[in-house]
């Protein structure tokens, strides 16, 4: 709630309630969500690359394994969230007119510009976030792993757990857990 206004916020949200890995999480696609039945299918990941000696956020739509490409339901609370990211996000549009970067209207986490948000400053940035509004250091990748804890803690069998973090194999899951 108390980030709610940052750029980083759709991220955070999405991470933490569905257990998604950071290059997942960017690259969430409006054109992959079912708003009907409330699911989005995770085909592309956004990671970065070195390009001119500029670190740039690329969209890459080979996943970390072959589990990694999966439909997920979408949580309630994710859901009201991308509601109103697709909306903020066509505010930002039309106040932006012509400086608004349309290359990348089918992602949910993208600066108020349009640009897509770099894995690392997702990384760097949360740990500013945290530390501003008094909270203690977590990695964002701690979101995915509280995700799981709850899951399991919560009577969720570990097979199931292990597909809807997309793990390769269940041991991962099993030895993590």
């Amino acid at each position: 709630e108390l980030t709610k206004d940052d750029p980083i916020y759709p991220a955070i949200l999405i991470a933490g309630t569905m257990g998604l890995r950071r290059s997942e999480t960017l690259g969430v696609r409006w054109s992959r969500i079912n708003w009907e039945e409330k699911t989005i299918l995770l085909d592309t990941k956004v990671i970065e690359k070195k390009i001119n000696g500029k670190k740039v956020p690329v969209p890459v739509e080979v996943m970390k394994n072959k589990s990694s490409k999966r439909t997920m339901v979408i949580p309630n609370m994710a859901y009201e969230l991308l509601k109103e990211q697709k909306e903020r996000q066509e505010i930002y549009k039309e106040m932006f007119g012509k400086s608004y970067n349309h290359e990348f209207d089918d992602y949910v986490c993208v600066d108020p510009m349009g640009n897509l948000l770099k894995p690392g400053y997702i990384t760097d940035h949360f740990s500013v976030l945290l530390k501003k509004i008094g909270m203690r250091h977590i990695r964002f990748h701690d979101l995915r792993h509280t995700v799981a804890s709850l899951l399991i803690n919560n009577g969720v069998p570990i097979t199931h757990v292990s597909d809807y973090l997309g793990h390769a194999d269940i041991k991962i899951t099993a030895n993590t857990y």
